[in-house]
């Protein structure tokens, strides 16, 4: 096996430090120290510590995105009027298969997807793209379609929530249950459980003031 180049032990280390300490917690020092990389390479491959998180956050949300993409394509081929279920399906499942139970890169990219969640840093959420923005709209159309009665801010909140809770259950299959609680569930019936819940919550009727 090859040995990984310097870049690519540069956003290894620093996807590691970045899900451990969140941004601000997280020392370009620090990754470089752990990458075995001088202190310039960081400025040199990515050109800040800024641009090295949105290249690390983009490295794992990149197949994510894919596959949403591809799931909502073959989803509208198959009929132009999908239900909230499959809608919720397409958008959820590819969190639930790139962050895989048992898999140490499973339990490094949940981590991280809670830190873009909620690290207060500005530089955790600048790292949208195109092809990110792209999948989010096109989420968004869909949903507002087979839920017509939700205002636009609380389709979007209700679509936040299926990251939320997509991640912090991924999360916590990789962590020690808390003493005298259920160990967390991992698997394709945890999937169905997300799953099942998250479609009654985007079904819910629209809060009134």
């Amino acid at each position: 096996m090859a040995t990984p180049d310097t870049r690519t032990q540069i956003l290894d280390a620093a996807e590691h430090l970045f899900a451990e300490h969140g941004y601000r917690g997280t020392s370009v020092r620090a990754i470089t120290k752990l990458a075995g990389a001088n202190l310039a390479a960081v400025g040199y491959h990515f050109g800040s510590k800024a641009e090295l998180m949105a290249a690390v956050v983009r490295r794992v949300v990149e197949p994510i995105t894919a596959a949403q993409c591809a799931g909502l394509d073959k989803l509208l081929a198959r009929t132009a009027d999908p239900s909230v279920g499959e809608l919720v399906e397409a958008f959820a499942g590819p969190l639930f298969d790139e962050m895989p139970a048992g898999d140490e890169g499973g339990a490094r990219t949940s981590r991280l997807m809670v830190t873009i969640l909620s690290d207060p840093a500005e530089e955790a959420r600048n790292w949208t793209g195109p092809a990110e923005d792209s999948v989010r709209e096109r989420y968004f159309a869909a949903f507002a379609r087979v839920l017509p009665g939700l205002s636009p801010e609380e389709l979007w909140f209700r679509m936040r929530g299926i990251f939320a809770v997509t991640a912090v259950d991924r999360l916590q299959v990789h962590q020690q249950p808390s003493p005298g609680c259920v160990a967390p569930v991992a698997g394709e019936p945890a999937r169905r459980w997300a799953i099942t819940f998250l479609t009654a919550a985007m079904s819910a009727p629209p809060i009134r003031p």
